[in-house]
């Protein structure tokens, strides 16, 4: 058995994406769709005093998403955000136990090399935390693979390359997916359940899931996979 899940590279995304990781023996980076504005793939939520606050990454999207722009070639418009974002966690973070443990690590991925794409961004930081947590997933990209026409067709002959026999995939896909066509494919779906987190020590209640994994890692260091589901 070989388990696969595919998903577009997201920002320093929540826990619930690094449980999707951990649980594929391959996760494969679907950049070659378009890009979608006001979405996960160049933001995310971080608590502060003052409650939630986005850190959102500027790329170049208008007058490009009509024809099709996709997030493989999706650019960053000002390169100055990646200081800004890191003085703004350093300033709602160095509070918390374990941000000392993590900020050199944090500060080079922030001030480091720049990169010019955003799923080069993306994932940089995904993997990066998926040392930080122990995630041993196999990282592939859509690229190293032929796509075929037809969304779901496109998904279930991904699996196929990978060899995959089963494919995770979130509670949003249940809109488009259709559950006959892997069943006909003898590939197992397996639909990620996202409730059910306990909660943990987090700074400036009220608790919020819903934020990026930087929170839980920040506050709750090498015990963080502890309130996560796919190591338990």
């Amino acid at each position: 058995m070989k388990k696969i899940a595919i998903l577009q590279s997201n920002y320093i995304p929540w826990k619930g994406n690094f449980d999707l990781i951990n649980l594929a023996d391959e996760f494969i980076f679907y950049d070659e769709v378009q890009y979608t504005k006001k979405d996960w793939r160049n933001r995310n939520k971080i608590k502060t005093p003052n409650g939630l606050a986005w850190l959102s990454i500027p790329v170049y999207s208008e007058g490009h998403q009509q024809n099709g722009q996709q997030i493989k070639d999706t650019l960053v418009a000002d390169f100055s955000w990646a200081k800004k974002h890191w003085v703004t966690i350093l300033q709602n973070y160095k509070k918390t136990p374990f941000f000392n443990e993590y900020r050199d690590i944090l500060e080079e991925l922030y001030l480091g090399k720049e990169e010019s794409h955003l799923c080069e961004i993306n994932y940089k930081f995904i993997r990066a935390i998926n040392e930080i947590l122990g995630i041993k997933t196999k990282i592939s990209f859509s690229t190293d693979y032929k796509l075929i026409d037809g969304k779901v067709e496109k998904i279930i002959d991904l699996v196929r390359q990978a060899e995959g026999t089963e494919y995770i995939v979130g509670p949003a896909a249940k809109s488009y997916i259709d559950e006959k066509s892997f069943e006909d494919a003898n590939i197992k779906l397996t639909w990620m359940d996202y409730s059910g987190y306990p909660e943990y020590p987090q700074l400036y209640p009220p608790f919020e899931h819903g934020v990026s994994i930087l929170d839980l890692i920040f506050n709750c260091g090498k015990d963080a996979t502890k309130y996560m589901k796919s190591f338990n």
